[in-house]
């Protein structure tokens, strides 16, 4: 049996004075795409920020290939993210100084592994092919969601986190994402973990479960 590429266990969460979720397990094995879908507001974007170790949890732990990334301080949690995770933040976080191209180099840039040709075919799978050069406030909302995306994919990570990334596309558009989604997932045994409200994304994955306050639950 192929050992989860991530595995939560008994994850808790709350804000002050607003609980979110708690007893929240998970496993999700190589080449496994899995949707979360739940009502507004109890935490599912939280819940990807805590699989990252962006966000600190209240219990429980989260391990990604074999190693315990709750257990690590700061620092380790960013260099273990730059070499493991891919993350599509709802926010895009595009560097504004920075031309469409570079955006999406970054995170090669930073393992130092510089690759033109890997850039330059993400961005084409994302449909941004030949705008490389432009910086981003010369896009549109759903160019700058394609960007994230992009970057999240360029350098092949072992899981991708994917936090709405449809929310801001046309229904073509999102369909052509999603497909760039599903086919890193299959095609290079990544793991990717969706929260969306979308019910056409939802039904992409192999998986889709509702995050509650006591957990997640098969949908």
């Amino acid at each position: 049996m192929t050992a989860p590429l991530a595995q939560v266990r008994g994850l808790a969460k709350a804000w002050p004075g607003q609980p979110l979720f708690s007893a929240v397990d998970l496993d999700v094995a190589p080449g496994e795409f899995v949707a979360i879908v739940g009502e507004s507001g109890v935490g599912k974007s939280t819940f990807l920020n805590c699989l990252a170790g962006l966000d600190t949890v209240d219990a429980g732990s989260v391990a990604i290939a074999g190693r315990e990334v709750t257990a690590l301080d700061e620092t380790q949690q960013a260099l273990f993210r730059r070499e493991h995770l891919g993350f599509v933040f709802q926010a895009f976080h595009v560097l504004p100084h920075l031309s469409v191209a570079h955006n999406v180099a970054l995170p090669l840039l930073l393992q130092h592994r510089a690759n033109d040709t890997r850039v330059a075919e993400v961005l084409d799978a994302v449909g941004l092919g030949g705008l490389g050069a432009r910086l981003p406030q010369t896009l549109s909302g759903g160019q700058l969601q394609r960007v994230a995306i992009a970057r999240a994919l360029v350098h092949r990570p072992a899981l991708i986190l994917a936090d709405e990334p449809t929310g801001n596309l046309d229904p073509a558009t999102a369909a052509k994402v999603m497909d760039v989604l599903v086919a890193q997932v299959h095609g290079e045994r990544a793991a990717c973990v969706l929260v969306t409200h979308s019910r056409t994304a939802a039904a992409r994955a192999d998986r889709v479960l509702t995050l509650t306050a006591t957990g997640l639950h098969p949908t």
